[in-house]
């Protein structure tokens, strides 16, 4: 999946020096090495105690204007991070920065001015619409909430104009429905409204068109584009489909079992992927011009996130793990061009000068090396 970008300057480097070149000060949300740890309780008396380790050490900027991808398997720490955000998680660790400001109180009017500028969409419409209410109250309750209509009359009229804004016209069809009476389309449209409407800063998509028909699915992109553009939204597009990725963001993160393995502009993570996870996530995926014999089979299962392995999760996966993979994680190497990873194969990240990139894998020789285990 290609997109056009002609209609905008190409920007290299950070977010931040993103930000600068599109004339922000600077990224609107910002995650400073998010960890977050759940607690399992034990009936067994004197049990030492566990925890499932979901995130660690997270950091990533959501710049206005601009789209972030996060991507990974399933039970990567995707949703967890976007809950962090959205402060329906506290923090085990790190701190959550808003407009460069620290963002600690959690009493109930500093989160309701929080959430005011930062908006969850959630993966499933259908669950995240009260099946008892109608559009109208959808998407009135947040405009009363924070002030932005008074009166019957202004609430009416933001309404339609919200159901104007997310393609659902004639808007007075759609105003008096309820979830049940809309298809799945329709439904997540309402769920975008809905944040919208409380004229939010930052977006946090997590997986917003997996739930819907693949007819549909690139509608439902391209008015999240549009909105990100027009109303200067940052944007954090959480998906498993680094096609969709590519598509949708400027910028790409690819996270495996809580740890960030690789990121920078998504042209560079995708057409030229340097973690051995990365390559093997853009190898799961359809492509004709791929030969079929050549697969990237990694070795294993993904691990248990109560008892992870040490060092870099995926060395027990990894046709290239080297005996440092399990000693410690590898700090970031910088790769140029805002592109980065988290990799022995290129440096130890300690002074920023990659390793030898001649000798980097590609899918094809990571696919017979792993085809050997």
């Amino acid at each position: 999946m290609s997109r056009e970008r002609a209609d905008r300057p190409e920007v290299t480097g950070s977010p931040v020096e993103a930000a600068a070149a599109g004339g922000d000060v600077g990224p609107a949300l910002e995650a400073v090495h998010l960890r977050k740890y759940f607690p399992i309780r034990s009936f067994r008396p004197g049990a030492p105690p566990l925890a499932v380790h979901a995130v660690e050490d997270a950091s990533l900027a959501l710049v206005p204007g601009r789209a972030l991808a996060l991507v990974g398997e399933s039970g990567s720490g995707k949703t967890t991070v976007a809950r962090l955000l959205a402060r329906l998680y506290e923090p085990t660790a790190g701190s959550i920065v808003f407009r460069g400001q620290p963002v600690r109180d959690s009493r109930r009017a500093a989160m309701l001015a929080y959430r005011r500028h930062v908006q969850l969409i959630f993966q499933d419409p259908f669950s995240s619409l009260s099946p008892v209410h109608d559009v109208r109250y959808h998407l009135s309750r947040p405009l009363r909430l924070h002030g932005h209509a008074r009166t019957r009359a202004q609430e009416t009229a933001q309404v339609l104009a919200l159901l104007e804004k997310v393609n659902l016209s004639p808007a007075e069809q759609f105003i008096g429905k309820y979830p049940h009476q809309l298809s799945g389309g329709q439904r997540q449209r309402v769920a975008i409204a809905r944040a919208l409407a409380v004229r939010p800063d930052v977006l946090l998509a997590d997986e917003p068109v997996s739930m819907l028909d693949v007819s549909i699915r690139l509608d439902v992109l391209n008015l999240l584009l549009r909105l990100k553009d027009e109303e200067r939204l940052a944007v954090l597009f959480i998906t498993h489909d680094i096609a969709s990725a590519r598509y949708f963001a400027e910028e790409t993160l690819v996270m495996y079992a809580g740890q960030s393995v690789e990121g920078g502009p998504s042209d560079a993570v995708i057409q030229a992927p340097r973690h051995p996870y990365t390559q093997l996530l853009i190898s799961a995926a359809p492509d004709p011009a791929r030969p079929a014999d050549t697969p990237f089979r990694a070795r294993g299962e993904i691990p248990s996130l109560i008892t992870p392995p040490s060092g870099c999760r995926f060395h027990p996966r990894c046709p290239h793990a080297m005996p440092v993979c399990r000693e410690r994680f590898p700090g970031r190497t910088d790769l140029g061009a805002g592109h980065w990873t988290n990799c022995f194969l290129y440096g130890d990240g300690t002074n920023g000068v990659p390793g030898n990139t001649a000798a980097s894998p590609t899918i094809t020789s990571l696919g017979a090396a792993s085809a050997e285990h």
